[in-house]
């Protein structure tokens, strides 16, 4: 029974992530962004490093996927946002080698608000 809900969900999100438009796409991204840094927070908090470092690298990942596919040239703001995804990689990346709860809660407080400008940007492009 548990496999065939897993399967069901499984199912569930590739097919979300597949009809998904870029803004929902973009959205989806940061939004498991912040969860990637609160799990690492959190096992940070409880001294489980291993589980630790694995949160904290997915969400570095996830922010150089961000910065890979930012095309600065066509953004009025590009260049800014180009230094704050690699501001908020570096505080990450020292946040897992330092094992540093303050920077890890820095980056999650940095990750929110960039999740709550593009859910905003997401539902201003919707309504145009």
């Amino acid at each position: 029974m548990y496999a065939t809900h897993r399967n069901a969900t499984s199912a569930y999100r590739d097919n979300a992530v597949a009809t998904a438009s870029p803004a929902r796409l973009l959205v989806m991204l940061v939004e498991r962004l912040v969860l990637d840094v609160e799990r690492g927070l959190a096992a940070q908090r409880s001294g489980e490093w291993p589980e630790a470092h694995r949160h904290l690298l997915h969400a570095q990942d996830i922010v150089l996927e961000l910065e890979h596919s930012l095309d600065v040239d066509k953004m009025p703001a590009g260049k800014q946002l180009a230094s704050l995804y690699e501001f908020l990689r570096n505080r990450l990346v020292l946040a897992n080698v330092r094992r540093d709860p303050r920077l890890t809660t820095e980056s999650l407080t940095l990750s929110r608000q960039l999740c709550d400008t593009w859910r905003e940007a997401a539902m201003a492009a919707a309504v145009s």
